[in-house]
């Protein structure tokens, strides 16, 4: 009987260990799936998500302000050309003495 309980309690650490040892490997392929991905992407041009997004939003915030400053810029324009035209003050002429 206890043989068959050593060569069970073996049987059980080797299960155990090729558990561990599965789990290592899936670990260490997922890793190198994902640098070899990341690297793909890089040589590629292409960009992440969250980095498209930041762009997008930038990219929006611009556009909004471009619009407040063309519309301030006309408005500016309106007003100087409703304004009368005023004759020009003569600067003293310098005198050779």
């Amino acid at each position: 009987m206890s043989s068959q309980k050593k060569v069970l309690d073996d049987i059980s650490k080797l299960m155990i260990n090729a558990v561990g040892v599965a789990q290592g490997a899936k670990s260490e392929a997922e890793s190198v799936f994902s640098t070899w991905l990341d690297r793909w992407l890089t040589e590629r041009n292409l960009v992440l998500r969250e980095e498209f997004d930041a762009v997008s939003l930038m990219a929006a915030r611009a556009r909004e302000e471009n619009e407040a400053l063309k519309s301030r810029i006309e408005a500016l324009e309106a007003a100087i050309q409703n304004q009368p035209i005023q004759g020009r003050a003569r600067r003293p002429s310098k005198s050779k003495e």
